[in-house]
């Protein structure tokens, strides 16, 4: 494989990735192009695909052919999956930095967040280039960014758990769960250490799964979406307030 192949074919595996992403089947692209789906999969293939089908694919994701190129030549490796302690200390100083990234990590564009937050430009604008500084976010010439980080990443030092603690713990530990519009389940068991290492194992593929879900839900029918936030947690139980009931019972 030449060079120019092997740049083609990295390319196309970037446009790819991007419709996958963007929900853009086979068949949304034959109706949407006007073409029979399996020229769309020949396209896709690589076979008979000109310069100007390419670009005209790229910009049904808000792409040009310049940013797959981009993201083609500098695409990294495998993403890290932990945070270093630096990039942590720098997202832990700024409340509003930390969801931003975090938002971008879970595929919704700046301009979205900035449209819900009223976000002034310049405010967006400073976030942004702080978060490519350090090395957290790619930004393409389209105007959207690309994080750097595995989304399934997880909060392993000390910063980012004690801005949770801070700003994100009472919104979970405030609930009145008594209220019908809460929704959650809770589940008493016990494990071995070799369940616990499982139920945690089962968490995370929980979180996939939710990751999963709103990927799907963003590429449905436009409606009103809103911010949800959903907590999986596992400790070990304090059972002395059982000891301590007990005397209830005591003749």
């Amino acid at each position: 494989m030449t060079r120019y192949d092997s740049s083609a074919s990295a390319i196309l595996s970037v446009l790819r990735r991007h419709l996958r992403k963007d929900g853009w089947t086979i068949l949304r692209l034959s109706r949407e192009i006007g073409v029979g789906e399996a020229t769309v999969k020949r396209w896709l293939a690589g076979k008979g695909l000109t310069i100007d089908r390419l670009e005209a694919m790229a910009r049904l994701c808000g792409l040009v052919l310049g940013d797959l190129a981009r993201e083609a030549e500098d695409a990294p490796g495998e993403l890290a999956h932990e945070l270093t302690l630096a990039q942590e200390k720098a997202l832990s100083s700024n409340i509003f930095l930390s969801f931003l990234f975090m938002t971008i990590l879970n595929g919704v564009q700046p301009a979205e967040t900035a449209t819900d937050f009223a976000v002034p430009a310049r405010t967006m604008e400073a976030a942004l280039a702080r978060l490519e500084r350090l090395a957290l976010i790619d930004r393409l010439r389209s105007g959207k960014v690309r994080p750097l980080i595995d989304r399934t990443m997880v909060f392993r030092k000390q910063p980012l758990r004690a801005l949770f603690e801070q700003h994100m713990k009472h919104v979970f530990f405030e609930l009145d769960y008594s209220a019908p519009e809460t929704i959650y389940t809770s589940e008493v068991v016990k494990l071995s250490p070799t369940g616990q290492a499982q139920l945690a194992d089962l968490m995370e593929h929980f979180r996939a799964q939710v990751q999963a879900l709103a990927d799907r839900d963003a590429q449905g029918p436009v409606a009103a979406r809103e911010w949800v936030g959903m907590l999986s947690v596992m400790r070990k139980l304090d059972l002395s307030p059982m000891h301590q009931a007990q005397g209830e019972f005591a003749e």
